[in-house]
C-alpha cells in the first residue's frame, strides 16, 4: 500500500496518525475494491450464466437431430437399415453420432467460455495479461510441435463422426485391420477381429475406410451344374428355390431385392457355372449365400441334376483300349506282301544258303556213293 507508513507505532501519537492514515486509505480505495469485487462476480455469473444457455442449446441441437423426420417412420419398407446415402438413417445409430457430437461441441464451448472468463477476471484484478499469453502462445506452439500427432488423431476423429463414416457394430476395413466396432473415439477405434482379437487403431492413421454395414450388401452365389444340363430348366428351378427361400424366416427380412441369375460365368468340359446375385441386409449377404447354397443342393438332389459330368480316368481308358484290342486284331486287314514266302519281297528278304563243298574236298571219313 504506498503512501503508508508501515512502522510499528510506539507512542500514542504515533498510532493516532497510523489510523488516520489507515482510515484514509480504505476511504480512497474501497470504491475500487467494490467495483472489482462486482465486475468479478459479474464476469463469473455472465460465464456460467452462458455456459449453461449453450449447453442447452447444444442439447436441443441434438434433440432435434436425433427425433425422426415426419413420415419416416410410418414409411413401409424394407430398406429400414442403415442407407445413409439415401437420407434413411438407423435412429439408434443417429443417437450415437449425435450424443458423440454434442459431447464434443460441449466441451469446446465450455472450454472457451469458462477460459475466458478467467483471462477477464486475471485483468480486473490487475494482472498484466500481457507476459501471461506470451508464455502460454510459446507453450501452444511447443505443445503444438510434441503432440500434433494427438492433434492430427483428435481432428480426424471429429470428422469422422460429424461425417458418419462409421459406428458401433459396423463390419469396416481400415487397411491395416478389419472387423466390428466396439468403440468410436476422438483418438482411437477400437475394432474386434475376425479371431476375437481387438484392434487399437489411431484415427489420423486411417487413410481409406470400407463400411460394409451402411447402405446393402450383394449375395453372389456361383452353382456349378453338369455340362449336359438343360440350363433352361435349371434357371427355372433355381429361381424358385430362391424365391422359396425368401419367404422364409428370417430370410424373409435379410433378402431385400429377388434373386437374379446374370447367365453363364465359366464353361468347362464336365460342368457349367451359373452366376445369381440379390440384394441383401448390410452385412448378411454370407448367412443369405450359405442358407440359398442348402436349399439349391436339396434341390438338385431332388430333381436329378448334376453337379458335374462323369468323366473316364486313365485307368478307365486303358481298360476300353484293352477290350477293344482282340476285335482289332479279328478285323485287322491283309497280311503284307512279306507274309507270303513266294512273294519277291519275301524271296529277296530271305538268308542267303551257305555254297556247297565239291565231292573231292569232302573230309576224312566221308562215304561216296556211286
Amino acid at each position: 500500500m504506498p503512501g503508508l507508513d508501515l512502522r510499528i507505532p510506539t507512542s500514542a501519537d504515533e498510532v493516532t496518525s497510523s489510523t488516520k492514515e489507515a482510515a484514509g486509505w480504505l476511504d480512497a480505495h474501497w470504491q475500487e475494491w467494490v467495483a472489482g469485487g462486482i465486475r468479478i462476480v459479474f464476469i463469473v455469473v455472465l460465464a456460467l450464466v452462458l455456459r449453461a444457455m449453450v449447453r442447452k442449446l447444444i442439447t436441443q441441437l441434438i434433440g432435434r437431430m436425433t427425433k425422426p423426420a415426419e413420415g419416416e417412420a410410418a414409411e413401409p419398407s424394407r430398406l429400414g437399415g442403415l442407407l445413409a446415402n439415401t437420407g434413411v438413417v438407423n435412429p439408434e445409430r443417429r443417437q450415437q453420432r449425435s450424443e458423440a457430437i454434442g459431447s464434443v461441441l460441449r466441451s469446446v464451448a465450455s472450454f472457451t467460455i469458462l477460459g475466458t472468463a478467467a483471462l477477464m477476471v486475471l485483468s480486473a484484478l490487475g494482472v498484466n495479461l500481457a507476459p501471461l499469453l506470451a508464455s502460454a502462445g510459446v507453450a501452444g506452439v511447443a505443445i503444438g510441435f510434441g503432440a500434433r500427432n494427438l492433434v492430427t488423431d483428435f481432428l480426424s476423429g471429429v470428422f469422422m463422426i460429424m461425417e458418419d463414416q462409421y459406428g458401433v457394430g459396423d463390419e469396416i476395413d481400415t487397411g491395416v485391420a478389419t472387423g466390428t466396432v466396439l468403440e468410436v473415439g476422438l483418438r482411437v477405434t477400437k475394432l474386434r477381429g475376425a479371431n476375437g482379437e481387438i484392434w487399437y487403431i489411431r484415427n489420423g492413421e486411417v487413410k481409406r475406410i470400407a463400411n460394409m454395414s451402411q447402405g446393402w450388401s450383394t449375395a453372389s452365389v456361383d452353382v456349378q451344374v453338369g455340362y449336359k444340363e438343360d440350363l433352361v430348366r435349371v434357371e427355372a428351378l433355381i429361381l424358385e428355390t430362391a424365391e422359396a427361400l425368401s419367404k422364409e424366416s428370417p430370410y424373409d427380412e435379410l433378402i431385400w431385392a429377388p434373386f437374379s441369375v446374370l447367365g453363364v460365368e465359366s464353361v468347362a468340359a464336365d460342368s457349367v457355372v451359373l452366376r445369381l446375385e440379390a440384394r441383401t441386409a448390410p452385412g448378411r449377404s454370407a448367412l443369405v449365400g450359405r442358407g440359398l447354397r442348402q436349399r439349391l443342393k436339396a434341390a438338385f438332389d431332388l430333381a436329378g441334376i448334376k453337379l458335374k459330368e462323369e468323366v473316364p480316368t486313365a485307368a478307365a481308358a486303358a481298360t476300353a483300349a484293352a477290350a477293344v484290342a482282340p476285335v482289332l486284331v479279328a478285323d485287322a486287314g491283309p497280311p503284307s506282301a512279306l507274309a507270303d514266302p513266294a512273294s519277291p519281297r519275301s524271296l529277296a528278304a530271305a538268308p542267303i544258303p551257305a555254297p556247297a563243298r565239291p565231292a573231292d574236298e569232302a573230309g576224312p571219313g566221308s562215304l561216296k556213293t556211286t
